[in-house]
Formats: C-alpha cells, sequence, structure tokens
C-alpha cells in the first residue's frame, strides 16, 4: 500500500493550458498516477508560452516553457488525437481503468466523440468526471470560450483593485498571476476529493461542473456581501481594505511596510509601537467599525509617524510587539527569505531532458500521507508507449500501427 494519500487513485488528465494541470498536478503531488493525454506533435498550448524554456543538459532550449513546467509535474504524458476513432477507443478503454477524469473542452465537444460524462460513465459507474470551462456546462454564456484576463474582469476582481477612482493610475487591475485558472484548479481539486469520498460510500462516481467565472465569483466573498448588505457598489482602494483600518501599505522613512491591524489589541499596541497612544485611546478610532468609519482622518496622522523610521526599524519593532506586519519582497527575496528556505517551497526535480528543473512546492503538508515529488514535468509523449503496453496490454506492432494511423 503506499504512504501517500492518493497512491490508489488513477487519474486520466484530458486538460491543459492552466486550471486544469492545476488541479490534477496537486492530485499527483498526492500520489495519484496522472496520465496526461496530449495531442501528437504539439502537446499541451502552454509548453509554448514562453520565453523562459527549459534548457537541457547540453545549454540548448528544450520545448518546455516555465509555464508548462508550473503545472505538470510527476505526471506521464502520452499523445492521442481525440478526433481519430482510434483514439477515442484509447480513451475508452482507459475510463474503464480510471477512478478521474479531468477535462476542460468546450462544452459538447467530447461529447462528439463519445467520450462526455454520459458516454464513460456508461462504462465506468464509479468514474468521477470533472469538466471545467469558462462559464459552466449551462447558462446562456456556456459555449463561449474564454481566458483568465476575461474572468478576472467579468467577475468583479477589476473592479475592487487597483488604485482608487480619480488616482493616479486608476484603470482597473488584474492580479498579478492567472487568479482564475490557479482558484479553479483548487476548486476543482477539493471537487474531486469530495466526489471521491462520496464514492466511498455510495460506490458510485458523478460529474462536476466547474467554471472560471463562479469560482471568481465565489472568492468576491465579503466584497460582495458587504454590497448585499449595504447596497454599496464597492470601490478600488488601492491597498486599503475595505473593512479593517490601518491595514494598507505605509511610506517609511526608507521603504514600504505593510500594516495589517486585524483587532484592538493590535491596534493600541501598534499605536503605542509608534508613539501615538492617543490614537489608540481616542473614541473614534475605538473600534474597528469605528475606524474603518473615520479612516479619512485617522490614516494622515500615522503616515505621518510611520516617516520617522525605516522600514526595517518598523518591522523588527512590530514583529516584537506582535503587531501583524511585512515588507513587501519581490520574487528574489521571497525565495531567500528564511521562512521560505526553511519550509523549502523552492524545489529541484529531475526532467528527462537530462537537467533539474526548479519548481515550487505544493503548500500541504501531511503528517501521515507525505506529497510526492518524483519528477518534473514530462515530455511530450514520453510515457506513450509505456503506458499502452502496461495498462491497455497493446504489443508494440499495434502502437506503431496506430502511429501510422495518426491516432497516437
Amino acid at each position: 500500500m503506499s504512504d501517500t494519500a492518493l497512491g490508489h487513485i488513477k487519474v486520466l488528465d484530458l486538460t491543459r493550458i492552466l486550471a486544469g494541470p492545476w488541479a490534477t498536478q496537486n492530485l499527483a503531488d498526492m500520489g495519484a498516477e496522472v496520465i496526461k493525454v496530449e495531442r501528437p506533435h504539439v502537446g499541451d498550448d502552454t509548453r509554448a508560452w514562453g520565453p523562459p524554456f527549459l534548457k537541457d543538459d547540453t545549454g540548448n532550449e528544450t520545448r518546455d516553457s516555465s509555464y508548462f513546467l508550473s503545472a505538470n509535474r510527476g505526471k506521464k504524458s502520452i499523445t492521442v488525437d481525440l478526433a481519430h476513432p482510434e483514439g477515442q477507443a484509447l480513451i475508452r478503454a482507459l475510463a474503464q481503468q480510471a477512478d478521474v477524469i479531468v477535462e476542460n473542452y468546450k462544452v459538447g465537444t467530447l461529447a462528439r466523440y463519445g467520450l462526455d460524462y454520459d458516454s464513460l460513465s456508461a462504462l465506468n459507474p464509479r468514474l468521477v468526471y470533472c469538466s471545467i470551462t469558462g462559464f459552466g456546462q449551462t447558462g446562456p454564456y456556456a459555449a463561449l470560450p474564454g481566458y483568465d484576463f476575461v474572468f478576472q474582469g467579468m467577475g468583479g476582481l477589476m473592479s475592487i483593485t487597483g488604485q482608487p477612482e480619480n488616482a493616479a493610475g486608476d484603470e482597473p487591475m488584474k492580479v498579478g498571476i492567472a487568479i482564475s485558472d490557479l482558484l479553479c484548479g483548487m476548486y476543482a481539486t477539493t471537487a474531486i476529493l469530495g466526489a471521491l469520498e462520496r464514492r466511498h460510500q455510495s460506490g458510485k462516481g458523478q460529474h462536476i461542473d466547474l467554471s472560471l467565472l463562479d469560482c471568481i465569483v465565489s472568492i468576491s466573498s465579503y466584497q460582495s456581501i458587504n454590497y448585499f448588505l449595504s447596497g454599496q457598489i464597492p470601490k478600488r482602494m488601492g491597498n486599503a481594505h475595505s473593512n479593517m483600518v490601518p491595514y494598507q501599505v505605509f511610506r517609511c522613512r526608507e521603504g514600504d511596510v505593510i500594516v495589517a491591524v486585524g483587532n484592538d489589541t493590535q491596534y493600541r499596541a501598534f499605536c503605542n509601537l509608534i508613539g501615538r497612544s492617543d490614537l489608540g485611546s481616542d473614541e473614534r478610532y475605538a473600534t474597528p467599525g469605528q475606524r474603518n468609519r473615520n479612516r479619512d482622518s485617522l490614516i494622515p496622522e500615522i503616515a505621518k509617524a510611520m516617516l520617522t523610521r525605516t522600514m526595517n526599524e518598523w518591522v523588527e519593532m512590530m514583529e516584537a510587539a506582535n503587531v501583524p506586519c511585512g515588507p513587501i519582497n519581490n520574487i528574489q527575496q521571497v525565495f531567500e527569505d528564511p521562512q521560505i528556505t526553511h519550509r523549502q517551497m523552492r524545489l529541484e526535480l529531475e526532467h528527462s531532458a537530462g537537467v533539474k528543473a526548479p519548481a515550487v512546492a505544493s503548500p500541504i503538508r501531511y503528517s501521515e500521507s507525505p506529497l510526492r515529488y518524483q519528477r518534473s514535468a514530462p515530455l511530450l509523449g514520453e510515457h506513450t508507449h509505456d503506458v499502452l503496453q502496461s495498462s491497455l496490454g497493446l504489443t508494440a506492432e499495434r502502437i506503431s500501427e496506430l502511429q501510422r494511423q495518426g491516432a497516437i
């Protein structure tokens, strides 16, 4: 028995780009066998989304971009043409052995090939089948394509991200990563694990319908509830917080610092620290609600006090006083931070190009079933022969015939 959480689970990965691959990479990290199905000769679109590209042991660029490496570690890659009847037959055979299928084709595409949930669950009733699309399987937008940037705008995230209206550079701003995809991938992982647990009780799989737009709307969380309760449409506030004060970036004598005060005890400690105990005892600022209502008078007073010391001095003082704070690191500084180093968040994994490829670890830490980081992302079609032979029992002659037919 595997010591990993999902060592008994087999996943057939029909996804590309980011949301689906992120979900299946999470499952691979937990020990699942993940067979990634890619288009012959081309593969996942993100293999080409560079530079930068991984360099092989001779110093030459491979076909694999940083984008692809970020979401496909620990998987096996096979190439199958889903539009080819023989390719469809291979997928149906593999589906009968799978516990999970994840796909992110446009609505209706796989149904045309007989590879949709209804068709495959008839062959394997225990199958957990997760569909990831931009807008979901139903609704007036279901047939439309879309990318992360679109959903950040449509889902309201950009309307609350960026500088306040009429400030310099006040255009709506996207997040610096493809947050719609990554969130949807995490929701997909959670949904798949829930469906597997349900199958453990019922013996039956089910279909999961996940939408990138739904995921962005879902994480609006307290901002949407702010609107529902107040009737006021949330607006962009720069680095300020809609509900907590002081909770923003402050300019220091040298550098900038994040102050994230979350309760009254922290607030009073912070006021004492900056030499403004009067602000801590002022009734106008006595509670989170009062500080929020009176932020326009409070924040300028704090801002003046913060200019008296450097960022490093403030961080040292606030950490000693248990006031939540932090510097603003660039990516290099992140991976030089002693806490990140201690948590081993940077990985170096063996790659079939003959080099070690960089990776960022999962944040999940299990005490009894540790995550598995065996290898980096696979080469295109690296495991086609092995999977078709070991899983389906195909002979070398049959595999060669499928190659001649263009099915693989």
